[in-house]
């Protein structure tokens, strides 16, 4: 038996939720706030033997490697399905982006986003990372292959190839390898990748949505997305070993319901670890091989054992965090430049100040969160539900029955 909660929505509508992939989420958030929020509030208890912030985004990765496949294929329904992610990712998204624009006023955009309207065209697909374009919020790069991971899934799923989820972990983690040998930077510079991808994008999703064209706009997506992760991210090689993360998560879900093995896993994994020991970017701290191979084993050994305790109670406070995690992630960047602006360099206090102002800090996020979840993300949800339920009930609507169901 696996433990889920259940969550009431703004329309008063039950949601079941896996509880263990939510405690996994709050756990990844507070992993990035703590990489983010270490250096200036605590930085003597930074670890340098990992990478927080990368251990929290791989255990994020490997839980939507493990559950939007499987979402997809439970609906059955390419339009519903990105509806729901349209719905689930944008509101709150937007709202931060206007949060940010606003406190430029006093704390300046980060001079990795262009003075371009490039810059507008990559916030708006998302797609940041792999049109080599800076986020005005920093944690939104990783938006960026969440985004190509759809795409992808989706292009697999009207394909009826969607269940080699090992294969296609193997073929990323080579092409990661492969990369890194002789990629040094994107092969696509310039701002057109970034205008280009965002009107294929907006006009590919509005095929998706509404059914016209789907199997074209798939297709073309998904070529795109791959085009864009191998040639026109910032660093070839880890874009693709992170698609060999998810896909690695999809392979996990494949081999817990008896239809994938778990060789495919362990030689993802050990290419994902190889990828950056000869590349030629790789002059980073946290890709070191000591370090890097250290957080992917640590970031796999909570996602496995987060499977072994899957029938077990979970912890409250986990879960709600997990809940809440999506907000934490994208706010809690923004909310500590604005406080090292407001109050200067922190680290020249005691300790004891240093404590007392990063339970502050966490205190207000964590309050902030609930908050965006509670009035922006929980209200934008549920809006999709309804859209959905509209969609599949109307007897004009396109369904998924042009694409395969699974049995």
């Amino acid at each position: 038996m696996i433990a889920t909660h259940p969550v009431t929505d703004r329309s008063g509508a039950k949601v079941t939720r896996l509880a263990w992939l939510d405690a996994l989420r709050g756990i990844g958030a507070m992993a990035v706030v703590a990489e983010h929020a270490l250096p200036w509030l605590m930085p003597s208890l930074r670890p340098y033997w990992f990478s927080l912030g990368m251990y929290g985004v791989l255990v994020f990765f490997l839980v939507s490697g493990y559950i939007i496949p499987a979402s997809l294929e439970n609906r059955g329904d390419v339009g519903a399905f990105w509806v729901s992610r349209v719905f689930r990712l944008y509101p709150l998204y937007l709202l931060v982006i206007a949060a940010v624009l606003v406190m430029a006023f006093w704390v300046p955009v980060r001079q990795e986003v262009p003075r371009h309207a490039s810059a507008v065209a990559a916030h708006v697909s998302m797609l940041l990372d792999v049109v080599h374009t800076g986020a005005l919020a920093d944690p939104m790069w990783t938006l960026s292959y969440e985004m190509v991971f759809y795409l992808l899934v989706t292009a697999l799923f009207v394909g009826g190839v969607h269940r080699r989820s090992g294969t296609l972990a193997i073929a990323f983690g080579a092409v990661a390898v492969a990369a890194g040998l002789v990629l040094s930077a994107p092969l696509l510079p310039g701002p057109w990748p970034a205008v280009a991808a965002c009107v294929l994008f907006l006009a590919g999703l509005a095929c998706l949505i509404t059914g016209r064209f789907r199997t074209v706009a798939a297709y073309a997506l998904g070529l795109m997305a791959l085009v864009l992760l191998v040639f026109g991210s910032f660093v070839p090689w880890f874009g693709a070993a992170i698609l060999a993360v998810m896909f690695t998560g999809t392979a996990l879900y494949r081999w817990e319901r008896g239809t994938g093995g778990l060789g495919p896993v362990v030689a993802a994994a050990a290419l994902v670890a190889a990828a950056p020991v000869w590349s030629i970017q790789a002059g980073w701290w946290w890709v070191q091989p000591d370090v890097w191979i250290t957080t992917i084993v640590l970031a796999g050994g909570t996602f496995a054992l987060g499977m072994v305790l899957r029938g077990r109670r979970v912890p409250g406070v986990l879960t709600w965090l997990g809940l809440i995690s999506y907000s934490v992630y994208l706010v809690h960047h923004p909310l500590l430049k604005y406080l090292n602006a407001l109050a200067g360099d922190l680290r020249s206090l005691t300790p004891t100040g240093q404590a007392a102002v990063a339970l502050g800090y966490l205190v207000a996020l964590l309050t902030l969160s609930w908050l965006t979840y509670r009035f922006v993300e929980a209200p934008a949800q549920a809006l999709g539900r309804r859209i959905t339920r509209r969609r599949s009930s109307s007897p004009s609507s396109p369904t998924g029955r042009d694409i395969p169901v699974p049995g």
